[in-house]
């Protein structure tokens, strides 16, 4: 169960550990019909947690039900003359990160700004491209396919 203390703690661990990228370029896609390529100004967003405890990565990652976990090995060794601990990582991307921005957006602080423009960039969308389908429906599409 998604209870508002759980948001408010992912938020916490966000606004701490966590980062946002937003970027807006030209990217070259294969068109739909035919052969050759088209030029898009595409956004690019994702949202990823990286820390040294898994525990916390792999329950962000039941909880929210959306994203990747990845477990990264840095070699070498730190100021200390240790090995470094390992990292583990939750990650998302597009609408995935929006349902995320929406949940958080009470609870954040630090990255408030950031989660705001993930917000309103699909907001603006949906509201100018009938071709955008509704977060919501959406998931519940995808929830009935997989039963």
């Amino acid at each position: 169960m998604l209870g508002t203390d759980h948001i408010a703690y992912i938020a916490g661990v966000f606004d701490g550990e966590g980062s946002l990228h937003i970027k807006r370029s030209p990217e070259k896609k294969k068109t739909h019909k035919g052969n050759g390529y088209r030029m898009s100004n595409s956004m690019r967003i994702s949202m990823e947690i990286a820390m040294t405890d898994e525990y916390t990565i792999r329950w962000i990652h039941e909880v929210l039900k959306v994203g990747t976990v990845i477990k990264r090995n840095i070699k070498g060794l730190n100021k200390a003359g240790k090995p470094y601990k390992t990292q583990w990582r939750w990650r998302c991307t597009f609408r995935d990160a929006l349902y995320v921005c929406k949940l958080i957006w009470p609870y954040v602080h630090v990255k408030l700004q950031k989660v705001e423009k993930v917000i309103d960039h699909y907001d603006a969308n949906k509201s100018n491209n009938k071709n955008v389908v509704d977060f919501d429906t959406y998931r519940r599409t995808n929830a009935r396919s997989k039963k």
